[in-house]
């Protein structure tokens, strides 16, 4: 695999501590994006009152298993049509585009999903804000050019780092928060960037914003999307314990404060990618409610790769690619999980359950 196992993680950041680059080119605010696509021409979301959305994660590969996750999409596409899509982040591998121009976006995003033809509501990946090593998260502005492509593609929804989307816009079934927990879950992280710090402005607007916006949401569903997750079994583990990193922020000890004060028991639903696996999760006291969704492996798998054995998981896949779909109305919320075989592209559904 290309991405950094846990022994390297390790070596890397304590070479990068001795080295001193653990200051990112990253010290000023995140640009806007300017539309050359105006949002009135880009595929519009669904108006109807059941949402059916498609759910994919660390796809940006370019890679025999992106096309086969690609083409396994468009077949149940044409049989029973997506409104909209979710793209958990680690959407252009392996570090991120260079300028919102790159070939990158056209090879490793809208030629593997031609013709499924409906808005992509993006999230940012470490993947995607990367500075020295693939995945690092040190160079927090480069995710900047993604949210400035929002203006160039019909497909590819990014307004901000940060954003939130209602569906329908009138009387909306689902609100889903989009968010950004790179600055305090990089692998890198920018220790002398104050705007990007744990208590930074940046944080703390999207802290603000947040819970302004689920206080105020009319949505039946409230839904996060992150890259990084609260809960997995997959390699890299828990918020507070990714990749057995014993140290703060890399650990994402931050991202797991984040996640218990502003997420948990505020929506139903959390989604994230980063491990490479699909996972469901039960919802416990602990969540408060909040259910986990871990999908993940729409590029990538784990090869069998776990962090732990000892907690059941409603349903949890870690050695093939696939992707999810979620049913919404305002009376019940379907789950399905397909997985995909890379030679044929052929999906099957391997979980089917109303989760409320």
């Amino acid at each position: 695999m290309t991405e950094l196992n846990q022994i390297n993680r390790r070596r890397f950041l304590a070479g990068a501590g001795a080295a001193g680059i653990a200051v990112p080119i990253a010290a000023m605010a995140p640009a806007s994006s300017s539309a050359a696509v105006p949002d009135a021409e880009k595929y519009a979301f669904p108006t109807a009152d059941e949402v059916r959305v498609l759910v994919t994660g660390d796809a940006g590969t370019g890679t025999p298993a992106q096309w086969a996750v690609a083409d396994a999409m468009r077949t149940l596409h044409r049989s029973e049509p997506f409104g909209m899509a979710l793209g958990l982040g680690d959407n252009i591998y392996e570090s991120g585009p260079n300028g919102d121009h790159d070939v990158q976006f056209a090879t490793k995003f809208e030629d593997p999903n031609h013709e499924l033809d409906f808005p992509w509501v993006m999230a940012l990946g470490n993947h995607d804000t990367s500075l020295v090593v693939p995945g690092d998260g040190g160079w927090l502005l480069r995710g900047n050019d993604e949210v400035v492509y929002h203006g160039s593609s019909r497909r590819w929804w990014m307004p901000s780092r940060y954003y939130s989307v209602r569906v329908p816009e009138e009387n909306p079934i689902v609100e889903f928060f989009v968010l950004d927990l790179n600055p305090v879950a990089a692998y890198l992280p920018p220790l002398f960037v104050p705007y990007w710090a744990v208590n930074g402005q940046y944080m703390n607007e999207q802290r603000a914003w947040l819970d302004n916006a689920i206080a105020s949401s009319p949505a039946k569903w409230k839904i996060a999307c992150t890259h990084h997750p609260y809960l997995s079994n997959g390699s890299h583990g828990d918020a507070g314990e990714y990749d057995g990193i014993p140290i703060a922020p890399m650990n994402g000890v931050y991202a797991k404060q984040f996640f218990e004060d502003h997420v948990v028991g505020r929506c139903q639903f959390l989604l994230s990618g980063h491990d490479h696996s699909l996972q469901v999760f039960e919802p416990t006291v602990a969540s408060k409610g909040t259910r986990q969704i871990v999908s993940g492996a729409a590029g990538k798998n784990s090869y069998g790769k776990s962090s732990r054995t000892d907690r059941a998981n409603l349903y949890q896949n870690f050695d093939d690619v696939g992707f999810m779909v979620m049913d919404l109305t305002a009376e019940a919320v379907r789950l399905r999980v397909y997985t995909v075989d890379i030679p044929t592209a052929a999906p099957t559904l391997t979980f089917d359950r109303r989760l409320a």
